[in-house]
């Protein structure tokens, strides 16, 4: 008789009702909001951070450089000395001093400029001076040399290299980035998803080992049948802790934005004032439509479906792998030694993806990747936005199919022989004998 539904319906509901599972799927979503939560207030907090900066330029060549901004303002000192010029900074208690000395070469100037604070200054804030002051005294420079600026202002090109395939299709270096970001997150996901439910998956296995459970239920159920029993539930239940997370998470960051006020984006960006800039500058309203446009060029009914066959094959292959190490083991202790055979095919999957892919899709090392069963659900995600033959596609998917039977037969294996074992760390060794069996 075929168990398999009766299992999976047992190890679903096994799942969801353990208390552990309900209170992380509720706190897991709210405490990653919680903190990104706390990471952009005080990121915003800096950002709104007001300051004073004093400029004691003894040159008087730069002072028209420097205009007040929303959050930063200048303050141009003339007749006083250095001395007197930190001691004023520091009792009125500003951010700093800027001190441009007078030389007479424009070459001897650009290097005896110094900043002069309490405490260590803001990257961001030294970059930004050291780039207005360098044009400034470029310019400068060159028309000391006689050098017509106008002429040299008017006769520079911007070059945009357009790119178009021979069967006519644009694309630009926007759609590349488009492109790469779509499969790196595919095959984040994956690898993550992985990771956290395979573990479970081989602590379910311990659990039920340790506490002799096990020796009932495999009176009356095949072990090939209770194995995929627990990779399937877990899976469900999985799929539900994670759908579950994003609904509690869209809400949550929803309510944070509305009721607090709090800019969650400013977490990602604490360099708000260069990125603000760099939107407001000639060309970003083109970037964004180029931006626009390599998303609707993305082959998404193509994405979606190798997601979803790449995604699902991938996991069962390292979840059987997973279930197999738990029946061999009786504590997590144990796991370890066998850890890193499952680990460094996923770790090698993540660095080919964003080292190779990147830079040559069709490359032969991205091509042999992507049909290695054990690399190819991360690697051949990632390549799919870039353009890959269907058929390319299909025989990845068959070889991790085929790959994923022949696991499940070995995984079974030891499955069936070490799920009864008790009291003894297995070996390499040990495990091959198994198979014999």
């Amino acid at each position: 008789m075929n168990h398999l539904p009766l299992i999976i319906k047992r190890e679903y509901l096994t799942k969801v009702k353990n208390k552990s599972f309900i209170i992380m799927t509720i706190l897991s979503p709210l405490i990653m909001i919680a903190l990104i939560t706390v990471v952009a207030y005080l990121s915003q907090l800096n950002n709104n951070k007001k300051r004073t900066i004093s400029i004691l330029d003894e040159t008087g060549l730069v002072n028209e450089i420097f205009k007040n901004t929303e959050n930063t303002s200048y303050n141009i000192l003339t007749d006083i000395s250095l001395y007197d010029a930190k001691l004023l900074v520091k009792n009125n208690e500003e951010y700093g001093l800027l001190h441009i000395a007078k030389k007479e070469d424009i070459s001897e100037i650009s290097k005896q400029i110094k900043f002069y604070s309490e405490d260590t200054p803001s990257l961001t804030l030294i970059s930004g001076l050291e780039n207005k002051l360098e044009k400034k005294l470029t310019d400068i420079k060159l028309l000391n040399q006689g050098v017509d600026l106008e002429m040299i202002k008017s006769s520079q090109l911007d070059v945009d290299i357009a790119q178009e395939s021979f069967a006519g299709e644009k694309t630009s270096k926007i759609d590349n980035i488009v492109k790469l970001a779509f499969g790196g997150i595919a095959g984040y996901l994956l690898f993550m998803f992985i990771i956290i439910y395979g573990n479970m998956i081989m602590r379910s296995v311990i659990e039920e080992k340790t506490s002799r459970i096990i020796e009932v239920i495999i009176s009356s159920v095949k072990p090939i049948q209770l194995m995929m029993g627990k990779i399937i539930g877990t899976s469900l239940a999985g799929i539900t802790q994670f759908v579950i997370w994003v609904i509690l998470g869209g809400i949550a960051l929803t309510a944070v934005t509305a009721i607090l006020g709090i800019d969650v984006s400013a977490a990602q960006t604490p360099q708000q004032e260069i990125v603000n800039q760099a939107m407001q500058s000639q060309g970003a309203e083109d970037m964004m439509q180029s931006m626009m446009t390599a998303i609707f060029n993305l082959p998404i009914a193509n994405l979606i479906v190798a997601f979803i066959f790449f995604f699902i094959g991938g996991y069962l292959l390292y979840s059987s792998l997973y279930a197999a190490i738990g029946a061999a083991v009786d504590n997590e202790t144990d796991t370890q030694q066998f850890m890193l055979p499952i680990l460094m095919p996923l770790i090698l999957a993540v660095y080919v993806g964003v080292f190779t892919v990147i830079e040559d899709p069709h490359g032969t090392v991205s091509t042999v990747f992507s049909f290695i069963p054990f690399t190819s659900p991360v690697v051949m995600l990632m390549r799919i936005p870039f353009g890959v033959p269907l058929w390319q596609q299909g025989l990845s998917l068959a070889l991790l199919v085929g790959t994923f039977m022949f696991t499940v037969w070995f995984a079974a294996k030891i499955y069936r022989v070490g799920i009864l074992m008790y009291g003894k760390k297995p070996s390499y060794k040990e495990l091959f004998k198994w198979l014999k069996y």
